[in-house]
């Protein structure tokens, strides 16, 4: 095994980061893109009720591969690892393309969603390996601006293909560009210090998770609406979901290295780190997805204007990730930008609640681009505080639990996020601008947007709240071997 203390040169550092984050780019942009679609593809498949599930199954298979790919990349190396995930991505692309109806392409999504795990995880790994935690807030700041401006241009880029191409181009645009990605990292990859240990990789745990969360989420989802509350459908999924939640923890316990590791959690810096972040990004990805459909719902916009009116959010989201990331490698309190930021993005999240009913074009700027300026620093103080208190050979796995922990807690919101609508929408047949126009009046869907920026809004709260539980420790200047 290499020295951690033997560092690249910082060209070479420059070099395989920017190599990684064509892959970043990938897995982050295919979240958010089919958000402005949904109620295009959604009339194409004549599948209205079920859009919900062609973003939570993509985010649910997500989660369960995150640490899955954590553990691999320690054992057999990141370049196989990412290589294996752009494959998986490139294929799972074109079924979503090809798909004739609306199960195949949630199932299409969730293969998708298993290569999202690698191409989001991995490349934060690679960053582990090149630089040691004072250094790497800098190096992050790429890694965020690439990652913003994928989930912020997803909304516009898909609104345009569904609007003025096909709702399937969505999808075969990112064939190419991963097998691009395919051929770049494997050339740069070569120049990364190796940092191999054994790890076992928990696929019954990675099974569990998702099939208690799918039933979980199916009950709230499709209870009520699609099925009756006393029906076969909806009660055997209630009665299976607990079973196989007591099942994970059970296995997650015996396990010999187990999905979520409970030895790097117990950790309390790793522990409000995880949390932190995890809130702060739900809220985040939540309303990344929802805003668009927001303004096709009462603003009245189409798929392509309501993606390029939240350009501001990505112009924002990437300043403030810029200057906190440049700022945390500089002073001691690296804690205290990022909490005042997120006092102000409450405040953004509760003014959005408060004009609900609709805004003018500045206005929506201003307080999109308030959101996105404040949540900036969250992402990278909270990732690099993280890993400035593991070990390096554990930092596979520890990036691994992070994105665990935000992207099932982002599948809860979201699914979460479209209750809050149907609930307030007994009439309405799904979540998107098309259902919400059946609603009995336009006064339902102000109160269905209202509710979901207020819940926003506690999810921040959360995430400050644990932001100041997280220990401030000083960064350190070179890798931490154990």
């Amino acid at each position: 095994m290499t020295s951690t203390d033997q560092r690249l040169p910082h060209r070479e550092t420059l070099i395989i980061v920017f190599g990684v984050l064509l892959s970043v780019f990938l897995g982050a942009i295919s979240q958010s893109i089919t958000a402005s679609a949904l109620p295009t593809i959604g009339r194409a498949l004549n599948a209205t009720g079920d859009l919900s599930w062609v973003i939570t199954a993509y985010m649910l298979t997500q989660t369960a591969a995150t640490p899955l790919f954590g553990k691999f990349s320690d054992t057999y190396g990141r370049s196989k690892a990412i290589q294996l995930a752009l494959v998986i991505f490139v294929i799972g692309s074109v079924a979503c393309a090809l798909a004739p109806n609306i199960g195949t392409l949630v199932a299409a999504r969730a293969l998708q969603g298993i290569a999202a795990g690698g191409l989001t995880a991995i490349p934060m790994t690679v960053l582990g390996d090149l630089a040691p935690p004072k250094l790497r807030a800098r190096y992050y700041t790429y890694f965020s601006m690439t990652y913003i401006t994928a989930g912020a241009m997803g909304p516009a880029l898909g609104g345009f293909f569904a609007e003025y191409v096909h709702w399937s181009a969505i999808f075969w645009f990112g064939v190419p560009v991963g097998i691009l990605a395919i051929f770049i990292t494997r050339h740069v990859l070569k120049r990364l210090p190796p940092y191999h240990r054994h790890h076992k990789l928990d696929l019954a745990g990675a099974i569990l998770i998702v099939l208690a969360s799918l039933s979980f989420m199916f009950v709230f989802t499709a209870g009520g609406k699609t099925y009756a509350w006393t029906s076969a459908q909806i009660l055997l999924p209630a009665l299976a979901s607990p079973l196989l939640w007591m099942a994970f923890i059970w296995r997650q316990q015996t396990a010999d290295e187990p999905l979520l590791p409970l030895g790097i959690i117990a950790n309390p810096i790793v522990r409000w780190a995880i949390i932190s972040n995890a809130f702060g990004w739900g809220a985040a990805i939540g309303l990344n997805i929802y805003l668009p459909i927001w303004l096709q719902t009462i603003g009245g916009m189409g798929p392509a204007e309501s993606g390029l009116s939240l350009m501001i959010l990505m112009i924002m989201l990437n300043l403030g990730a810029l200057i906190s990331a440049q700022i945390t490698s500089r002073i001691t309190h690296y804690k205290r930008p990022p909490m005042v930021a997120l006092i102000v993005c409450m405040g953004s999240t509760l003014w959005l609640a408060w004009h609900a009913q609709g805004m003018g074009f500045w206005e929506l700027q201003i307080a999109v681009g308030l959101f996105g300026l404040c949540f900036g620093p969250v992402a990278p103080v909270t990732s690099v505080a993280m890993q400035n208190t593991v070990a390096q050979h554990q930092l596979g796995t520890a990036v691994g639990a992070m994105q665990f922990g935000r992207g099932l807690l982002t599948s809860f919101v979201v699914a979460l996020f479209g209750i809050i609508v149907l609930h307030v929408l007994p009439d309405a047949s799904g979540v998107g601008a098309d259902a919400l126009k059946n609603a009995t009046s336009q006064e339902d869907a102000v109160t269905a947007f209202r509710t979901l920026f207020l819940a926003a809004t506690g999810l921040l709260a959360i995430s400050l709240v644990t932001l100041m539980l997280m220990e401030e420790r000083p960064l350190l200047t070179t890798h931490k071997e154990s």
